[in-house]
């Protein structure tokens, strides 16, 4: 486990140094609820509750009840990453609604050896303690009808905060626009992240910094303090069916599209890459929930230079009794073969009636 940590804090730490724009902020793209983690993240378009000030705050003022508020906790990598959301959602009138989401992601009690060496030479292990590499992210959201029938318009304002221990933190700032049009069964939504860029400003502790490992670019602080995320584009179209009197189904598919031309994505190109997700939840009476979805699609390449398109399933259940909803996905954070599957579990209440 200790080895896994140091690891995976090397690849944290490689994206703070790094200044990299093509993976900044990563953090908030693993996913919140349940609900729409059991659907692969296929939740642009269908996002009608609190967790719509994640993923698409134009979703909200559609949530039903006057308040609602919920609640996960995840854990990534054997345990050793923890994912923890907290969202709250309440309806101004019945024309906009206001939000608040609370995230961290964070890699807790890693052995810091820097000291662990005395003045005379000799190893003291008194002298090892122990810091945290975290990732916080609070999201303000406003969600408001439009004059236009069936649109909904919505935004969030994005603050930053993340941390490396004593050795650097950063303040970051961005936001989210999103839309959401209904028609009879259908619902399209699109969402474009970090409209105006994300911005980190990084500050280094040098003195707990500088280490004498002779030529190390980890000697010294980077020379630039600026780390940019670059807009990215989702966009998603869901439809409910009816098919008995009590069961029901709704199917999402989705693609995000990123502005970095990742070799990885199914559809590539010097200028972007589109990475498709799929969903559907099958609801029985509005009691019982059934979910699966398949995402994490990407092109790799293997061993001698052949390509092969892998892909990872997911799925999930929900259970809803009166106010209270409990969900449960089994879910992948990164594509097939890198990590092991998690087991999540959220819970969402709604205040005021349905």
């Amino acid at each position: 486990m200790r080895i896994l940590a140091i690891i995976l804090l090397n690849f944290l730490s490689v994206s703070i140094l790094g200044q990299s724009a093509k993976y900044s902020n990563e953090f908030l793209n693993v996913g919140i609820g349940a609900r729409s983690l059991g659907m692969s993240r296929a939740f642009i378009a269908s996002a009608d509750d609190v967790t719509a000030g994640y993923w698409n705050p134009a979703g909200m003022v559609s949530m039903q009840g006057r308040h609602q508020a919920a609640l996960m906790h995840a854990q990534y990598f054997a345990g050793i990453a923890k994912f923890d959301y907290l969202g709250a959602g309440t309806r101004l009138d019945d024309k906009s609604a206001l939000g608040i989401s609370v995230l961290r992601y964070g890699v807790d009690d890693i052995p810091n050896t820097i000291d662990l060496i005395d003045s005379d030479g000799n190893l003291d292990y008194d002298r090892i303690s122990s810091f945290s590499v975290a990732d916080y992210a609070m999201l303000l959201t406003y969600s408001r009808q439009s004059p236009i029938e069936g649109l909904d318009i919505g935004g969030n304002l994005k603050i930053i905060r993340r941390m490396v221990g004593e050795f650097a933190s950063a303040w970051g700032f961005g936001i989210d626009v999103a839309g959401r049009y209904s028609i009879g069964s259908w619902i399209f939504g699109a969402v474009l992240r970090d409209a105006t860029s994300t911005f980190n400003v990084w500050q280094f502790n040098e003195e707990n910094l500088l280490i004498e490992v002779g030529d190390s670019i980890f000697n010294r602080p980077p020379d630039n303090s600026l780390e940019l995320t670059i807009p990215r584009v989702y966009l998603g179209v869901s439809r409910s069916f009816e098919l008995t009197g009590k069961l029901s189904l709704l199917a999402e598919l989705n693609a995000s599209v990123a502005f970095e031309g990742r070799s990885a994505a199914i559809l590539s190109s010097g200028f972007a890459g589109a990475e498709p997700v799929a969903g559907l939840e099958i609801n029985y009476g509005n009691l019982v929930f059934f979910r699966a979805g398949v995402g994490n699609v990407q092109r790799i390449t293997e061993f001698g230079g052949q390509k092969r398109i892998v892909a990872d399933p997911s799925a999930g259940l929900g259970l809803h009794l009166g106010n209270f909803h409990l969900d449960y996905a089994m879910s992948n954070i990164s594509p097939q073969t890198i990590s092991l599957y998690s087991n999540i579990f959220s819970i969402k209440y709604v205040f005021g009636g349905e």
